[in-house]
């Protein structure tokens, strides 16, 4: 889906309207790791790691625990592993993902001097890094434009009509021809305080919902 398949869509509006929406509520985890530790690409990697497949409010705490322990691949690697383990715990594949904090800080020291690349391909490369970690350690690490798609901003992309696609890929495709690159960063922020405050994916709340007025389908693709 392009601009063109969107009837008068008013981007600036759109993202106006979530801002004001949003603005009460909780921020996402990376943001509380940037609000506790400052801009570090290296403590939002590592948290990211531990939020995959697990749920903010069991995430953010594991990675305060690591951070109050160690926050640079130094001194992670100087941590025991199961020592590791139990910091992060209950982290889902806690055990795994002790493996593949050790393994990237390893790469980071032998490869980078201990830095974080600013480098989509090289990201790519670290064990356990897909397109959502690195797109968002790009973006609120380095401020480097990326859209991280992960599953708040599929589904709430896909429920409002901004985009109808399948995958998370898609939806990262679709999105790139409709939201401006200078919006990319806060898309994800917002899409996700969204989602996880006042649209969560198992309670169908449409009727009422305040996003109603932007909301593609509920207004037939009509401009706002």
């Amino acid at each position: 889906m392009g601009v063109g398949k969107i009837k008068n869509f008013n981007v600036e509006c759109f993202i106006s309207h979530l801002r004001s929406l949003t603005c009460s509520l909780p921020i996402p985890a990376a943001l509380s790791i940037i609000d506790s530790f400052g801009r570090d690409p290296f403590l939002i990697l590592i948290s990211c790691i531990l939020s995959l497949r697990t749920r903010d409010t069991i995430s953010f705490p594991a990675s305060m625990r690591l951070f109050s322990h160690a926050r640079t691949p130094q001194d992670i690697l100087k941590i025991p592993s199961s020592l590791l383990e139990k910091l992060i715990f209950p982290v889902g594949f806690y055990k795994q993902k002790t493996l593949h904090i050790k393994e990237i800080c390893i790469v980071l020291l032998k490869k980078y001097k201990g830095l974080v690349p600013s480098d989509q391909k090289k990201l790519l490369g670290l064990k356990g890094v897909g397109l959502k970690t690195a797109h968002l350690v790009l973006g609120l690490g380095f401020g480097i434009p990326a859209l991280c798609v992960d599953t708040h901003v599929h589904r709430i992309s896909n429920e409002l009509g901004l985009v109808d696609t399948k995958t998370a890929d898609e939806t990262e495709a679709a999105l790139q021809k409709v939201i401006p690159q200078k919006y990319w960063i806060e898309f994800n922020t917002l899409l996700v305080m969204w989602g996880q405050n006042m649209c969560p994916a198992h309670v169908k709340k449409c009727k009422g919902c305040r996003l109603q007025k932007i909301c593609l389908r509920n207004n037939e693709r009509e401009s706002f």
